[in-house]
Parts: structure tokens; sequence; C-alpha cells
């Protein structure tokens, strides 16, 4: 997954996570303090949602990025080779 995706994943599960407690509320047949204490729990997982969400990205950015250093790596290294053979 790229970080682009990632970004945009998150954003659309915030937008859904949004629209959820909207309607919960609204449509909620429950006691405020019913409501309220659903509401909290809600919130809670989804920010357990969020933070997992995050540390996936972080994850990959982490790889991709050690990936890109090691073709950077890899690339300078047959660049050397190539560099010594033309000079014999």
């Amino acid at each position: 997954m790229t970080q682009e995706e990632g970004s945009s994943t998150l954003a659309w599960f915030l937008t859904g996570v949004v629209i959820g407690a909207v309607v919960a509320v609204l449509y909620a047949p429950k006691s405020g303090k019913d409501t309220r204490h659903f509401i909290s729990e809600r919130t809670q997982k989804s920010k357990d949602a969020v933070t997992e969400t995050s540390k996936d990205v972080v994850e990959a950015s982490k790889e991709m990025f050690d990936r890109g250093r090691k073709l950077v790596e890899d690339a300078a290294d047959l660049f050397d080779r190539g560099r010594k053979l033309v000079r014999g």
C-alpha cells in the first residue's frame, strides 16, 4: 500500500466514523446516559482503529524506505563496478 493510498483509506475511514456517529445519535432509542456511553465506546474503538492504521502506514513507509535505500546502494555498487570495468 502506498502512502497516498493509506492516507486516502484513513480519510474515508474517519469520514465513515463521523457519519456513523451522527446517525447513531439521531436514531438512538436510548436514554442520554446510554447514548453517551455508546458514543464513548465507539469513539474509543475508532481511536484504536486509527492508531492501528497509523502504525501500519508508518511500518509500510519504513519498509519502503529500507527497500529504496537498498536499491540505491545496489545501484551505487553497480556503478562502481562499471566504472572499474571501463578503467580496466
